[in-house]
């Protein structure tokens, strides 16, 4: 700071002061009065004073014009900057993010920028904005359910594949002999279960009937014997030996008549139910058996769970795949639909009561910031971040089939725009 002299100027005392005892006190002050006619006058040395000062003031502002080219040279994005800090709070945690965003408006509120999917949305229309990150609302893991050798691979980054396509195929020796040997089982058991249903056969029943009439003709004869040697017991003429041995003879093949007779009627009756139960539960058993190995010789061919995008390779041609050593987390590639996609933000929790489900937003993708994406707030998590003090949302996309996977990729940046509602707007 110039302190300036300054310049002499004589005060004449007039002769009213020194009547102060007796004059009143509007007098004294009136008396202090300057004379009007007085003028003053500025010296030389302060005129060059004030003309050092405005070639300092002049000076710094041509040292600021060289410094800030950017910011001369393009007044429109300067103005363009500022109106952009007038915008809500932002939620993204670095001031890098904070300049990308501001950056994006920017560019939205540029006269002459086409979009890609429509208009954009006024700076009124915007509540809040933020950075996050594309992802698939569904990524699936192809995984096999049995273990083997890979002997054929069809995967490549970046395939499109359908439903059903065949990815990989393992090696299947193994089970096409458990195949071979669940199939005989199943045969073996249909075949026993058709004879217990179907019963004895007629030929069967007539040779057992045969049989118990020969037995009973013998048992004729023996018993005819043994009555005609009951008179001559205990007389000279026969022993006893022969007449205990008659006796035998009789009652033995009265005993076998019996037994032959009972499995006549077995046959005739045909099989007990509960035998013919037990053959069919052996059938089913047999059947379930089957088509456990019939599974595991299918699932030897990898198919595509869906259709989708292979975002990663995980295996090579000639691995073994095992899934119960690596427990259910081993793949032999990354699947997703990216027609199907979700932004991943965390809002603030002072700027999560700008968000609600169902609300519209606009996604810019940092990648290409002069495309312009539709989408709608899917759902809010339900437990919130506790070491970020933040609340993550997913926004879902509405990506055109013509540009599946052609912009939009898995692990982007992207900023969000959250619009706010018809209701919601201020009345014009």
């Amino acid at each position: 700071m110039i302190n300036r002299p300054a310049s002499r100027v004589e005060i004449p005392i007039p002769p009213q002061v020194n009547q102060a005892a007796s004059d009143t006190l509007a007098d004294r002050v009136r008396s202090l009065r300057l004379p009007a006619d007085r003028q003053y006058e500025a010296t030389p040395w302060g005129r060059w004073v004030a003309l050092a000062v405005i070639g300092l003031l002049a000076a710094g502002g041509g040292a600021a014009f060289l410094l800030l080219p950017e910011q001369n040279a393009d007044p429109t994005a300067s103005s363009q900057e500022a109106a952009g800090s007038t915008r809500p709070d932002s939620s993204e945690p670095d001031a890098a993010a904070r300049a990308t965003t501001a950056r994006g408006v920017a560019t939205q509120s540029a006269p002459g920028i086409a979009t890609a999917h429509g208009p954009i949305a006024e700076a009124g229309e915007v509540v809040l904005e933020s950075k996050g990150y594309i992802i698939p609302a569904h990524q699936i893991l192809v995984s096999p359910k049995v273990s083997g050798m890979i002997v054929e691979l069809h995967l490549e980054e970046g395939r499109r594949v359908h439903k059903g396509d065949v990815l990989a195929v393992l090696e299947t020796t193994d089970y096409d002999a458990d195949f071979a040997r669940a199939e005989a089982m199943l045969a073996m058991s249909k075949h026993k279960l058709s004879e217990l249903e179907h019963g004895n056969r007629p030929e069967e029943i007539a040779g057992a009937k045969a049989e118990l009439a020969e037995a009973q003709a013998q048992r004729e004869q023996l018993q005819s014997a043994w009555r005609r040697n009951q008179p001559l017991k205990g007389t000279k003429v026969l022993s006893d030996t022969d007449y205990e041995q008659s006796e035998s003879q009789f009652k033995a093949m009265d005993r076998r008549v019996a037994r032959l007779n009972s499995n006549y009627q077995l046959m005739v009756a045909g099989p007990r139910q509960e035998r013919i139960e037990l053959a069919r539960a052996e059938v089913r058993q047999a059947e379930a058996e089957l088509s456990k190995v019939q599974w595991r010789l299918d699932n030897c061919t990898i198919r595509a769970p869906i259709s989708g995008t292979i975002l990663k390779k995980n295996a090579e041609e000639g691995n073994v795949v095992n899934p119960v050593a690596f427990n259910g987390s081993y793949s032999v590639c990354d699947l997703a639909d990216l027609a199907d996609l979700e932004v991943d933000l965390s809002i603030q929790e002072r700027d999560i009561a700008r968000v609600r489900v169902g609300q519209r937003c606009q996604v810019r993708p940092e990648a290409f910031t002069d495309r312009v994406y539709e989408g709608v707030v899917s759902r809010l998590m339900p437990i919130a971040d506790r070491a970020k003090g933040a609340v993550p949302v997913r926004v879902k996309l509405r990506v055109p089939a013509d540009e599946e996977g052609v912009y939009l990729k898995p692990e982007m940046s992207a900023v969000v725009s959250f619009l706010k509602s018809t209701e919601e707007k201020s009345p014009q």
